[in-house]
Formats: C-alpha cells, structure tokens, sequence
C-alpha cells in the first residue's frame, strides 16, 4: 500500500494513519450488509413493504407485521448477519496465521469439534437450550486438542495443519459412529444441524453471537498489525520485538473463538470461512484492521445473501450450508487448480 494513500488522523493524544479507500469500502460494505438485511425482512410467504418493515423496527406497525418482523424475520436476518462475518473473520486469522490460503477452521478440526459435542447432545436427549454452549466448548475443545498436540516448544504452522487435518478426520469419524448408533429420529435431527441452517434463530442466538463478536472483534483489529508482521517470517517479527508463540496462541484464541460462537448457532456451515478471506484480500489488499472488518462484511452479505437464496428463490427451501456449498466447492477446486498451475 503506498504511503501517499495514507491520512494521518489525530484524535486527542493518539494519532493513527487511514486509507481513504479502505474505509469507503468497509463503510460501503456495511451499508450493503443492512440494506440486505431490510431487503429480506420484506421476504417470505407473506410479503411486507419497506414502510411496514420500518413501522414494526420502530414498533410502530400492526400486532401482524409487529409479530412477523421482530419475531419470525428478524432474529434470522441478524444471526445470519453475525453468523458470516464471525466465520469469514476467523477464516481470515488462520489463513494469515498460517500463511496458506487453502486453510480454514472447519479443515484443522475447530468446526468438527463443535460437531461431534453437538451430535452426541441431539441424540441422547439432551436440554436443546444449552446446543450452543455444547457446540461452542466442543469447537474450543478441539482447537486445544489441535494446539496441545502442535506445541514442541513454538508453533510450527505446517505442523499445525498436519495435525489439524488428523483431528478433522478423528473427529469427523466419532461423529459418524455417533451417528450409526442414535435412534433414526434423533439422528435426523442431528444432521439437520449437521447441514448448517439458521432455521429456528431466535433472540437468545443474537445475543450469543452479538457478545462473541463484541468480545472477540476488538482483540482480532488490535492483532492485525502483528498478524501483518509474522507474514514476513518469525526472525522479522521478532526483530520487531514481537512475543511470536504470544502473538500465534492470542490469535488462535480470537480465531477459534469467533468460529466456536458461529458453528454453535448456525452448524458447521461450510466454505464461508474459506471463500471469503480471498474475495477480501482480491478486492482490499493485504491483511489490516480495515481488511478485518471488510472481510466480516462480506461474510455477512454472503451468508445471508445465501440464506434467502435458500428461503425464497427455489423450489424448495434449502439450509443455508447447501447454498454455501454448492458455491464453494467449485471455488475451492478453481483455487486449486490455480495453485497446482502455480508450482
């Protein structure tokens, strides 16, 4: 990034330097994120005006609109809303900490973690009410399973991958066994969860995933100058006077976490964690605060955009994990092909 894009701001005693553009399409983005989210909540078997949408936001509509809005529609719109930007902003810590573009939480086990705790909870009967906090000690579970076996006195990030993927498969096969020995009808609904789908989000969801981004966020923007540093190499970082295995183990931790709140409401939705960082980094630069939440935006307008795709433009209603599916396998396969022509 050139020197001359860049604007010295000076906020009382602390000073800090932006780039014009990089803030248009974070705010841009954005912008298009809420004006997506009020799009769908016009959507559904009974359609409502933008005008009706906004009288029930500022709970001035009719009890109907009141109930379809800030009851049906909304929780889902939001959750999808903070669900994408939570797996794209992860997706992006473990490319950039693992400087490989073909990595992401659901491939190193994190996802597979929260799948096999949320599984084993469907099928023995368990409250329903506590899903999301199973799924998110499992994804944290698994990522500290993955770290624990990775350490021998620093983190090596090929070492991490390996074992990772060794986890995923380890995991993936519980879950399957798992599956093999519930009941039918619970293992029915297990997959269900299985496939990834907002359907059933409601208030207590938003919340959840609200608290995790605004915990999470904030650390993941201050780690994106480190983050940016450890791309040139360890000894770089370190002349820097970074902590490195410090920097890696914050990382992790931010990472895993935003992945652990998303896959505990909405499932282990595939690819968004994989897809976007790249579509980010292709239209942004390289990694940055700015790129951090530029990346979460386009989470956001992907995985609603695919849930309405789900909801309202086919035959029959699909989760929204086939939806992301459908897109991202052929987008993996076409960066790999990519990265194959490459070597």
């Amino acid at each position: 990034m050139s020197a001359r894009r860049l604007r010295l701001v000076q906020a009382g005693p602390f000073a800090f330097r932006v780039d014009p553009g990089m803030v248009a399409r974070v705010a841009g983005a954005w912008l298009a994120l809420l004006a997506l989210g009020a799009w769908g909540l016009t959507l559904g078997s009974y359609r409502l005006p933008v005008i009706d949408v906004v009288r029930s936001l500022l709970g001035a509509g009719t009890a109907d609109t009141q109930f379809i809005v800030m009851t049906l529609r909304l929780p889902r719109v939001l959750a999808a809303m903070l669900v994408g930007p939570a797996l794209a902003m992860s997706g992006a810590i473990f490319q950039g900490l693992l400087r490989n573009p073909l990595v992401s939480p659901d491939v190193i086990g994190v996802n597979a973690g929260a799948s096999v705790a949320a599984v084993y909870w469907i099928v023995t009967h368990r409250p329903p009410a506590l899903l999301p906090l199973i799924a998110f000690a499992g994804a944290l579970a698994a990522a500290a399973f993955v770290y624990l076996l990775t350490w021998r006195g620093h983190i090596s990030g090929a070492r991490l991958i390996l074992v990772g993927i060794g986890a995923n498969a380890l995991l993936t096969a519980a879950t399957t066994a798992i599956f093999l020995r519930a009941d039918v009808y619970e293992a029915a609904s297990a997959y269900r969860w299985m496939t990834g789908s907002l359907a059933g989000s409601d208030w207590s969801d938003v919340i959840t995933l609200a608290v995790a981004l605004a915990v999470l966020v904030p650390p993941g923007l201050v780690l994106m100058w480190p983050l940016r540093a450890l791309q040139y190499g360890d000894l770089t970082a370190r002349s820097l006077g970074l902590p490195v295995e410090g920097v890696r183990l914050a990382l992790m931790a931010v990472g895993c976490g935003l992945s652990a709140a998303a896959v505990s409401v909405a499932g282990p939705v595939g690819f968004v964690a994989f897809m976007v960082p790249h579509l980010a980094r292709m239209l942004a630069g390289p990694p940055g605060g700015g790129l951090f939440l530029f990346t979460g935006a386009l989470g956001g307008l992907l995985l609603l955009g695919a849930d309405l795709v789900g909801q309202h433009a086919l035959p029959v209603s699909l989760p929204v994990g086939v939806i992301t599916a459908a897109l991202g396998a052929p987008y993996f396969l076409f960066l790999l092909y990519r990265t194959n022509a490459r070597m």
